[in-house]
């Protein structure tokens, strides 16, 4: 399996509009955060964690060719505005693409892209063929086994999403314990760690390394990143087997 980060940004993105701190004035590609998204090939299949907004821009950056199936955490702006260009991958294997999420994460899709799933709509540019399938339960998605891991952002249901050895979560900042146990002997953690201050819907710095000691995954990676952290500096401060991930980073299990 390889995994490749889209982007590792928070919804803000790095730099921050208007902002002159260090980081978003770094001349460091890795402080270059666009928002954080995910895109799995394991053998040949091809999943995709989240439409960013930048979602088209990371695509071309990272040659994501195909896409056999769209995992949804959750909603907000920052990971499904990016949808729409779903469509093109339509045109180029010729058929829909399921879409797996919790239910209210597709709910929210339907509301913020209703022209997709109306059938009277007029469309110039074409539109996205996609078939939305809430989960609650181990899956099979392009051939992959899939097992989402409901995790809460504030008061927010969002979904994680393990595959073999690896998991995938972020905006978070409860874990409650069947999803622990859903977590235990990883190889690969991506996990959201916002900044250095708490946060009520994020894990911060303090919070995040502690479920990494809880969960004791072989490696693990910090993703959607506020500016508070410039990347080298911050990955020297880490413990071992911990690093802050950067867009772009490849990662083979």
């Amino acid at each position: 399996m390889k995994v490749t980060l889209l982007g590792t940004g928070t919804s803000h993105g790095v730099p921050v509009l208007g902002c002159n701190c260090k980081t978003c004035l770094s001349d460091d590609p890795k402080d270059f955060r666009t928002r954080s998204s995910v895109f799995i090939k394991q053998e040949n299949s091809h999943i995709l964690i989240d439409t960013a907004t930048e979602f088209r821009i990371q695509s071309l950056r990272n040659r994501v060719n195909r896409i056999d199936a769209v995992l949804i955490t959750h909603c907000h702006a920052d990971h499904v505005a990016g949808f729409d260009d779903l469509r093109r991958y339509n045109e180029l294997q010729g058929r829909e693409i399921p879409v797996y999420g919790h239910f209210s994460a597709l709910d929210g899709i339907k509301n913020m892209f209703p022209y997709i799933f109306d059938d009277q709509a007029q469309i110039g540019g074409g539109k996205p063929l996609v078939k939305l399938s809430a989960i609650h339960s181990k899956l099979t998605a392009a051939g992959v086994e899939i097992i989402p891991i409901p995790v809460f952002h504030g008061m927010i249901p969002v979904l994680g999403y393990r595959i073999g050895d690896f998991a995938y979560i972020t905006d978070v900042n409860k874990i409650p314990e069947p999803s622990l146990e859903l977590l235990q002997g990883l190889k690969v953690l991506i996990l959201g760690v916002l900044r250095y201050k708490p946060h009520p819907t994020h894990f911060h710095l303090e919070a995040g390394l502690e479920m990494i000691r809880l969960l004791r995954p072989e490696r693990s990676y910090i993703t959607h990143i506020c500016h508070d952290f410039k990347h080298h500096e911050m990955n020297q401060s880490l413990p071992d087997g911990v690093e802050l991930a950067y867009d772009g980073q490849q990662i083979d299990l």
